[in-house]
C-alpha cells in the first residue's frame, strides 16, 4: 500500500467516526459547521429516564446544529424565529447553536423582547387561568400544579421569560416529551424543544436581564 492510499483510508474512517457530530450544508441559513445527531440518546437526569428520541424521523433541520449565523445581537442573546422554527443561540464568531423548536398555534403567537429571569430544572406546571376555561379538565392542576416528570408539559427544563418592566409573561422556553412536535404550531403559544435539546440551552443561559430573548413572528 502507497503512502497516500492509507492517508485516504484513514481519512475515510475519521469522517465516519464523526458522523454524530459533522459537517453539512444547512437549508437557509448559511453552512452548518456541526450537527449532533448523535445527541439523542436515552438521558438520565436527577433520577428520571428520558426515552430516546427516534431522530430519523425528524427532519435533519431541526437537529441541534452549529451554524454560521450573523446578528447584531451580543453573544448569549436567544433569537426565535417563530416562522421557521428554530431557536438560535448567539456564539461568538458569527456563529449560534440552533434547535428545532415547536412553537405556538394560530392566535396563541408572541413576540418581542424578554429576559430570562430564572430557570428551573423538571418544574412544575400550572395551566393559566384562560387554559383552564378552555380545557375544564385540567382545573384540578389550577391551584397546585402539575407535579415534574416525564409525562409532564414543561418537560425536562424550563426558562422563564420576563418582559423589559420585570412582568411575567407567562411564556416559556421549555422541553416536551412530544418530539413529533417539532417544526410545528402546536403549543399554546410557549416554545417547546425536544428535552435533549432544552437541557442543552439551559446550560449555556445565565438567568438575569443580560439573558435577552428576541421572539420574531
Amino acid at each position: 500500500m502507497t503512502p497516500r492510499f492509507l492517508l485516504t483510508v484513514f481519512g475515510m474512517i475519521a469522517a465516519l467516526a464523526l458522523a454524530g457530530c459533522s459537517s453539512s450544508q444547512d437549508g437557509g441559513s448559511g453552512s452548518t459547521t456541526q450537527i449532533f445527531t448523535a445527541e439523542y440518546g436515552s438521558v438520565k437526569d436527577a433520577g428520571y429516564s428520558i426515552p430516546a428520541v427516534p431522530i430519523s424521523r425528524v427532519d435533519k433541520r431541526y437537529h441541534r446544529q452549529i451554524v454560521n449565523y450573523s446578528t447584531r445581537e451580543k453573544p448569549g442573546t436567544i433569537i426565535v424565529d417563530t416562522p421557521k422554527r428554530y431557536l438560535y443561540f448567539v456564539l461568538p464568531g458569527r456563529k449560534a447553536v440552533r434547535y428545532g423548536i415547536g412553537v405556538g398555534k394560530a392566535g396563541f403567537a408572541w413576540e418581542g423582547n424578554a429576559y430570562i429571569a430564572w430557570k428551573q430544572e423538571w418544574p412544575k406546571w400550572t395551566p393559566p387561568r384562560e387554559m383552564v376555561q378552555r380545557k375544564p379538565e385540567l382545573a384540578r392542576y389550577a391551584e397546585d400544579g402539575m407535579k415534574p416528570g416525564l409525562r409532564n408539559p414543561l418537560g425536562a427544563r424550563a426558562l422563564y421569560l420576563f418582559n423589559e418592566d420585570g412582568e411575567d409573561t407567562l411564556f416559556r422556553l421549555h422541553g416536551t416529551p412530544e418530539w413529533n412536535s417539532i417544526g410545528t404550531a402546536a403549543s399554546s403559544g410557549c416554545i417547546r424543544l425536544m428535552n435533549q435539546d432544552i437541557i442543552d440551552l439551559y446550560d449555556r443561559v445565565r438567568p438575569g436581564r443580560n439573558a435577552k430573548v428576541v421572539v420574531k413572528q
